[in-house]
Formats: structure tokens, C-alpha cells, sequence
């Protein structure tokens, strides 16, 4: 049996303008971790590994998280965001296209910033698109591999682009997909067959008490 279960990270540093700003968890991303570890231990849906990227955000989502499921965290690279925020700033020196101030130009800019970053049209240092896919494809085969229920803690462009490989989605369907992926919303794939089919999508199941709307976040 294999039962991969994807979560976003809580809500980061709104209105960031660098990664490294960004990267930490805001005090209500930390309690949406805490509620969401604590729906899967009431409910008994347990895992046979757990794995976050090594982002500041990863880890502490993982950690909060930890505190109602008690298992033992590894950390991998390859469940780390893709550079939005140096990937727009090229995108800015290459295309004039400005950095977004606010949610809706937010929306206009991502699907941007994928397809330059698809043609090959940015910075050459920074990670390139194939790459990216590649990892993580890579860690979804890592994912099947040992097999059983593994839960994933990662970012919004990581479950965008899994999303792209299993449904085999458009740059534009990509970018539709990443932009309302809920903080610490669950998304799961299941092996039926040889095949890996969506089982679940951005559900919010501990956020959904009438009491809890305020936690509804994406940004």
C-alpha cells in the first residue's frame, strides 16, 4: 500500500519581499500546524514516515505538527519551494515586469514568472524549471519506494508541480493550481494499480469550524 499525503507549510511572513523574510512561520501559521496535527491524532490517521523540506517554514510546520503525532522528522532538500523571490527579481531585470503589491497582481505575476522560467529565459544561476521537476519527481519515487502512508511537508509551487506531473497539467493550469493552496491544507495521492491517482485536494478539514474562518489563509 502507498498512500502519499502532501501538506503546506502555515501561513509565513506575509508581504515579504525576500525569501529569507518570508521564511518564518507567522504565530497563527504556527496554530494551523498545531490544529492540523492534532485532526490527524483524533482521528487516527497515522504515518509510517515523515519528511519535511529544510526551510525554516518546513521544519517548524513539521514541529508544531510533531507535538499531537510524536514521530521521528527527516529532512530533504528536495521538498523545498522553488525561488519565487529570485526568480521574479530576474524577471524584473530581464522583462521589466515589476514585483506584485498586492494579491491580485500576485495572481497575473506567477503564471509569468512560470512560463519565463519554463523557456529558459532567466538568470542562468538560479535552479532551473527541469530541474525543479525533477526533483521532485524524484521524491515521489522516493515516496513509493518505502511504501506505506508517508507525509510530506512542503510548499504551495512543490504540490503545484506534483499536481503537474501526476496530472500531466499546462503552465497556466500549474499556476491556477499553486495560487489557492490553502497554509497547512492536505492533498494525498494513493497507488491504485501502477498508477498514483489524486485522492485528495487542498482539504482543510481542521479549518472548517465556523470558529476557525479567520484561519483560512493562502498567502
Amino acid at each position: 500500500m502507498v498512500e502519499i499525503t502532501l501538506v503546506r507549510h502555515g501561513q509565513a511572513q506575509t508581504g515579504a519581499k525576500d525569501e529569507d523574510s518570508y521564511d518564518h512561520l507567522s504565530d497563527l501559521g504556527w496554530q494551523q500546524a498545531r490544529w492540523l496535527g492534532e485532526h490527524f491524532s483524533v482521528n487516527q490517521h497515522h504515518f509510517d514516515h515523515m519528511i519535511c523540506g529544510t526551510l525554516r517554514r518546513h521544519i517548524s510546520t513539521a514541529e508544531a505538527m510533531n507535538e499531537h503525532l510524536g514521530l521521528e522528522v527527516r529532512q530533504d532538500a528536495r521538498l523545498n519551494e522553488w525561488d519565487y523571490f529570485g526568480l521574479a527579481k530576474s524577471l524584473e531585470e530581464t522583462h521589466a515586469l515589476p514585483f506584485p503589491t498586492d494579491r491580485e497582481s500576485f495572481i497575473a505575476h506567477v503564471p509569468q514568472v512560470l512560463t519565463a522560467w519554463k523557456a529558459g529565459q532567466l538568470a542562468s544561476h538560479l535552479e532551473t524549471f527541469d530541474e525543479f521537476e525533477g526533483r521532485t519527481k524524484a521524491i515521489i519515487d522516493l515516496a513509493e519506494q518505502l511504501g506505506g502512508r508517508v507525509l510530506f511537508v512542503t510548499s504551495g509551487g512543490f504540490i503545484g508541480m506534483a499536481m503537474r506531473i501526476l496530472l500531466q497539467l499546462e503552465i497556466k493550469s500549474y499556476a491556477n493550481v499553486l495560487l489557492q493552496i490553502h497554509n497547512t491544507s492536505v492533498h494525498r495521492y494513493v497507488k491504485a494499480g501502477d498508477n498514483l491517482v489524486l485522492d485528495a485536494f487542498n482539504a482543510i478539514p481542521h479549518l472548517e469550524r465556523a470558529d476557525r474562518a479567520h484561519a483560512r489563509t493562502h498567502i
